[in-house]
């Protein structure tokens, strides 16, 4: 039998190095202009994607697993939802990843409706499908510690 693989949080996982960035983040607390400087940059990131997303309307986020198979019967109920939800007069939001998001992303597209894709530029997945008609990302540096 296989044993799933541990989550990326427990004790001897080899997951990916923490970047320069968030090893100085996470060393501790600065002099208070440093971390006035921080929120200010996390606070323009926050306020950079509201604006972004202002003008989307109605909208639904679909997030799935990204490791789903175009011949898996989900691919294709996702794809029939970003399909039905278009028709309704939703945008379809994604992570913008592969796997259900795709599926989704590509049944609104077949249904001729706006799509979105907002990813989190995280190491791991950095890329956008092409089925999305407009993307935003946010760096790890404010969105990942705020649990986005």
């Amino acid at each position: 039998m296989n044993t799933p693989p541990p989550p990326p949080n427990a004790p001897g996982h080899a997951g990916p190095a923490p970047s320069r960035e968030e090893r100085r983040f996470l060393e501790g607390p600065y002099p208070r202009r440093r971390e006035m400087r921080f929120l200010w940059t996390v606070l323009r990131e926050f306020l950079r994607g509201f604006r972004a997303l202002q003008f989307v309307g109605p909208c639904v986020s679909v997030f799935g697993s990204a490791r789903v198979a175009e011949s898996s019967p989900y691919y294709a109920l996702a794809r029939e939802l970003g399909a039905g939800l278009s028709r309704q007069g939703f945008t379809v939001m994604t992570g913008g990843g592969p796997g259900i998001m795709e599926a989704a992303n590509r049944g609104a597209r077949e249904a001729g409706a706006p799509r979105w894709a907002a990813t989190s530029c995280c190491r791991t997945n950095k890329t956008v499908t092409p089925t999305s008609t407009r993307g935003s990302s946010a760096s790890t540096s404010s969105c990942a510690r705020c649990c986005w």
